[in-house]
């Protein structure tokens, strides 16, 4: 970040000298709808201070003895992102509150002094910003008027909130605060208002985010406040973050800004607290590659595991124990039914260690029947006394959507299985569809509250009478503007942890919604394709209205027949063979096609590589057994 400007280079004293009491005014700093700030002179203090005012007097005594209790609360709170204050006091019926000018300049004036920011530094200003605002909102303090001036930059480039509850409080707040003693509980109608001015500061921060990454005033106008009254609800312009800025700003941030500034209130970050960690996250993860969240997922991982074994785990490792006898494919399509248990199984058997001492030169396992046959019946035990027991650390509500998504990433699988072409082991396209849900599930499980967030941002909503819904956010768009990264990303993180090889980490890639889908090139390939169209489907069927879901199915086939060779009506039959599977915990039969084997061994499903199996030969990975 480059060395900001010091109070030492402000503009020179202004002439002539204009005085507010005791204080000589030297330079308006800046001002808004709601507030002035000017650098001035304390001659018993001896220093400059920055003087912040309301732009209107109080109407009255009581009205000025409301600011004054807030103002004088607000500069109680003590925290290293809020500016120090020296005095709050009232001058000819003018409450103001004065600062150390020490503390740096505006933030206005230390943009105006710097060559052109990146917007990792943008977005770090931004978080020293919320930092304080998080706090006073937490202590009950709001700003409200959050603008270029009443942000101060440190020669060391800290940024500290001024002039907290300078501007004048909405009607509603101070009807509240009039109406109630500070030693009394607060009503619901003060509560509420203090909820709205806190929504209203952190909408502010997206405003001014937006400002410096566009290097221009939003929508051209430099008053942060009025910009707020021209969106909605009470204006119709929108704000969102042009293509066209000063350097190109990437996607997760962008997604973060745009979120700040939604059309749709719902959207909206609702606490400085939900808009700092994703800020805090897209940094960590744009400097170190590995950062927050990612950082803190693995870190999740060897504390309270990956996701916690099915009720029952431990009953069926007692059956388990007197059944060495029984087929390796049986006992594997008993686990498969439990996701946390095919998981710890492939994450133990894909080991450095595992693989370099049984399945060196075969490349990655990807069937729990070869890892039932690497680590025996004792490993499988093993493997399933490291889960935690059902729910682990969820609460009942937490639980009970683990427990649903996790039903809902089953019934992909086997639409994986229907949907797979001729040849292809039905357990590879299985587990290869559910690991396309790898970062999902684990979202849901270790950031319970995040994961509602971006469900909710997903969702439409519903439009005025006669005219469409409102569209939610793409899962991309969602989880950046929560996360600071994408759910596939941390997906892949975790595979590349649990040393599953690249090839790997592509197939459990969804394929990119609204893009064409190309010929596969490999065996790879295909069951990426056939996983994400799997994937796709269930999706519809299961989270759009009812009648939406045959438009939706129809698009998936459209963008699959050429690889999968399917039409809309046999992936809705391959679904409910899916929901039949799910309901027997047995394999989904695959879909009869023109593209069955010929005669020879050659056809639309012949394999040219080897499968990833642990196996070394094409045609066992070609076999259901």
């Amino acid at each position: 970040m480059a060395t900001p400007a010091t109070p030492a280079t402000a503009a020179p004293r202004s002439s002539p000298t204009r005085a507010f009491g005791r204080f000589e005014l030297r330079q308006l700093l800046g001002k808004s709808q709601g507030t002035m700030a000017w650098l001035a002179f304390d001659p018993r203090l001896g220093q400059e201070v920055m003087l912040t005012l309301p732009r209107v007097q109080p109407a009255d005594s009581a009205a000025l003895e409301s600011r004054l209790r807030e103002m004088k609360q607000a500069a109680r709170l003590n925290h290293p992102n809020l500016a120090h204050v020296v005095e709050v006091g009232v001058q000819d019926h003018w409450p103001y509150v004065a600062c150390d000018r020490a503390l740096g300049v505006t933030l206005g004036e230390w943009l105006a002094a710097q060559p052109r920011l990146a917007p990792i530094d943008i977005a770090a200003l931004m978080c020293h910003a919320l930092s304080g605002l998080a706090f006073a909102h937490e202590a009950g303090v709001a700003h409200h008027d959050l603008q270029m001036h009443t942000l101060l930059v440190s020669p060391q480039g800290q940024v500290r909130v001024a002039a907290l509850a300078a501007a004048d409080l909405p009607a509603a707040a101070v009807e509240a605060d009039n109406a109630n003693e500070r030693a009394m509980p607060m009503d619901p109608g003060e509560l509420r208002a203090q909820r709205d001015a806190a929504q209203r500061d952190v909408l502010a921060c997206g405003v001014l985010l937006h400002q410096m990454l566009a290097g221009a005033p939003v929508l051209d106008e430099p008053d942060v406040a009025r910009v707020i009254d021209r969106m909605s609800p009470q204006g119709r312009d929108l704000v969102r973050l042009p293509w066209t800025t000063p350097q190109p700003v990437p996607e997760g941030l962008r997604a973060i800004a745009n979120r700040c500034t939604a059309s749709q209130e719902r959207q909206r970050y609702r606490s400085a607290r939900t808009l700092l960690r994703a800020l805090e996250g897209w940094r960590e993860v744009e400097a170190q590659g590995n950062g927050d969240p990612i950082a803190l997922l693995i870190d999740r991982l060897r504390t309270v595991g990956h996701l916690p074994a099915l009720p029952g785990i431990t009953r069926r490792m007692a059956r388990l124990s007197i059944t060495d006898s029984q087929r390796t494919d049986e006992i594997a399509e008993q686990l498969l039914q439990d996701i946390a248990l095919s998981f710890e199984l492939l994450r133990t058997v894909n080991s450095a260690q595992v693989r370099g001492t049984q399945v060196a030169g075969n490349g990655p396992v990807l069937t729990l029947r070869r890892a039932i046959a690497l680590l025996g019946v004792d490993g499988v035990r093993g493997a399933a006394q490291s889960l935690r027991h059902w729910p682990g650390p969820m609460n009942e509500e937490g639980a009970a959507a683990l427990s649903r998504l996790m039903n809902h990433v089953r019934l992909a699988g086997h639409a994986a299985q229907a949907l797979r072409p001729p040849g292809y082991d039905p357990e590879v396209a299985y587990l290869v569809a559910v690991l396309q849900n790898l970062g999902r599930l684990l979202v849901q499980y270790h950031f319970p509250e995040e994961s509602e967030q971006i469900h909710h941002l997903m969702q439409p909503l519903p439009g005025p009478p006669g005219a469409p819904e409102h569209p939610g956010m793409s899962e991309e768009s969602a989880a950046y503007a929560v996360l600071g990264t994408d759910i596939e990303s941390l997906g892949a993180a975790v595979a590349r942890h649990w040393g599953l090889g690249d090839e790997v980490q592509h197939m459990i890639r969804r394929l990119p919604a609204g893009k064409p889908v190309r010929t596969p090139d490999s065996d790879a390939d295909m069951l990426r394709a056939a996983a994400s169209a799997a994937n796709e489907a269930v999706d519809a069927m299961t989270r759009l209205p009812a009648p939406r879901v045959a438009a939706a199915l129809a698009q998936v086939a459209q963008r699959y027949t050429r690889v999968l060779e399917l039409d809309a009506g046999e992936i809705r039959e391959a679904l409910q063979g899916a929901r039949a599977a799910l309901n027997s915990g047995t394999a989904a039969p695959a879909m009869k096609r023109g593209g069955t084997l010929d005669g020879d061994g050659t056809g639309t499903g012949e394999l040219t590589r080897p499968s990833f199996t642990g196996e070394p030969a094409a045609p066992a990975a070609r076999s259901g057994a």
